[in-house]
């Protein structure tokens, strides 16, 4: 367990962000620490991999591999799946459930291929535990198995995480289509405000003035506090037999006591036009540990007025369904009840952005904002110059983190006589 070789899967875009922070929790470097796609691949240990569970706000997951070999068929699957030593990892009187997923595989059926996997391990511990084996269970398993199949290699993996690492254990409260809070740190990672290789956060003010449920602002308050991103919730790794509670009470004991010593009043600050969604931010950043350290107010974006001098602005606008096509924000017409960022209060979406970037260019002088978004026009339809584009997935879809300068009036106005 002191040598084991861990893939740790991410939002395609962010891999280098998390590169930095695996080499902060683990001290890896070289051979040692692979950036993939998709991913990044370190070799630690067991302790390591309970330590990136509870501190790595970046990763999707912490897998361990356990086999990776050449492949031509799903017989060739079972043999794999034999040779792993499942016995040491769990016992035949617990639940395990197996996701494959596959690049380019030229097998025919990939529920076929998971049959197999799973009858391989189950055979397996029936020849170990006397005709004993686990049972599947699709909903709340004990253990998850991960296979990936490319066009001619297939690897297993056993999973840490339980639950995916972007469900801190805060969020009961949300919108319609919330941040995942993974992502909305690799926004904070790629806007410069947090350094995920050192930690430090940046000394100026923080807002999201399209804050939904408040997951970008309760991010930010969270690193800027020190508080551990797992510190909440339960981990896959409790079940798996190498587990030593006294281990990982240690690792959490750590951690509370870096809490502690954090800056407790962070310059972070969100708003939303829904006075429902402020509830919903406030209520969730209670739970989060951080209400004295993030201040939500109600307030349409295009109104509220710079809650300090200078800063950083990071949001994630209403996009896709919710401003439908032709820019008219689904149930948000004026007059109808604002349901906050999720759907913007506007006649029209792109009249909204251009209202937004005049706004920001009147109040908010000195400010950086950082607007993620699948519109790769946004710039134009902003008519604003961005300094800086970051490729970034929000699952399926294909975005962009746009870096605008603010300047009072606007390049146009400025070159005319």
């Amino acid at each position: 367990m002191n040598e084991l070789s861990l893939f740790l899967p991410c939002a395609a875009g962010v891999e280098d962000f998390l590169a930095q922070e695996v080499h902060a929790l683990t001290g890896r470097v070289g051979q040692d620490l692979l950036t993939a796609r998709g991913g990044v691949r370190v070799r630690a240990g067991w302790r390591d991999a309970l330590k990136l569970n509870l501190h790595s706000r970046l990763a999707q997951r912490v897998l361990i591999e356990l086999a990776h070999a050449p492949y031509r068929s799903e017989n060739d699957l079972y043999a794999i799946a034999s040779g792993v030593a499942w016995e040491i990892w769990f016992t035949p009187k617990q639940t395990f459930k197996i996701e494959t997923t596959a690049q380019h595989s030229p097998l025919q059926s990939l529920n076929f291929a998971t049959l197999r996997i799973k009858d391989a391990i189950a055979d397996r511990f029936r020849a170990k535990a006397n005709g004993v084996r686990p049972s599947i269970e699709t909903q709340w398993p004990d253990v998850r198995v991960f296979a990936h199949l490319t066009t001619d290699t297939c690897t297993l993996y056993i999973d840490t995480s339980g639950e995916p690492l972007f469900k801190r254990g805060w969020r009961q409260d949300k919108g319609d289509a919330p941040l995942k809070e993974t992502l909305a740190a690799a926004m904070l990672a790629a806007s410069g405000w947090w350094n995920p290789e050192t930690g430090a956060v940046a000394p100026q003010a923080l807002y999201d003035p399209c804050c939904g449920s408040g997951t970008i602002a309760i991010e930010a308050a969270q690193i800027a506090s020190g508080i551990a991103a797992g510190s909440l919730r339960r981990f896959g790794f409790e079940k798996l037999l190498p587990f030593q509670a006294h281990v990982w009470a240690t690792l959490k004991a750590e951690a509370a006591a870096q809490a502690a010593g954090g800056d407790a009043a962070p310059r972070v600050f969100g708003s939303d036009v829904s006075h429902r969604m402020v509830d919903f931010a406030e209520r969730n950043a209670e739970r989060a540990g951080v209400a004295r350290a993030v201040q939500f107010r109600g307030g349409d974006a295009l109104q509220r007025m710079p809650p300090a001098e200078s800063g950083v602005i990071v949001l994630n606008p209403p996009y896709g369904e919710r401003i439908e096509v032709g820019g008219v924000a689904r149930g948000g017409r004026s007059g109808a009840p604002a349901r906050g960022r999720e759907e913007a209060q506007t006649e029209e979406g792109g009249e909204f952005f251009v209202q937004l970037a005049s706004h920001w260019k009147k109040h908010f002088a000195g400010w950086t904002a950082w607007v993620l978004t699948p519109d790769m026009q946004l710039p134009r339809r902003m008519r604003l110059k961005e300094s800086r584009r970051v490729p970034m997935w929000n699952g399926p879809i294909e975005c962009r983190l746009f870096r605008f300068d603010m300047v009072a009036g606007s390049a146009r106005e400025k070159a005319q006589p």
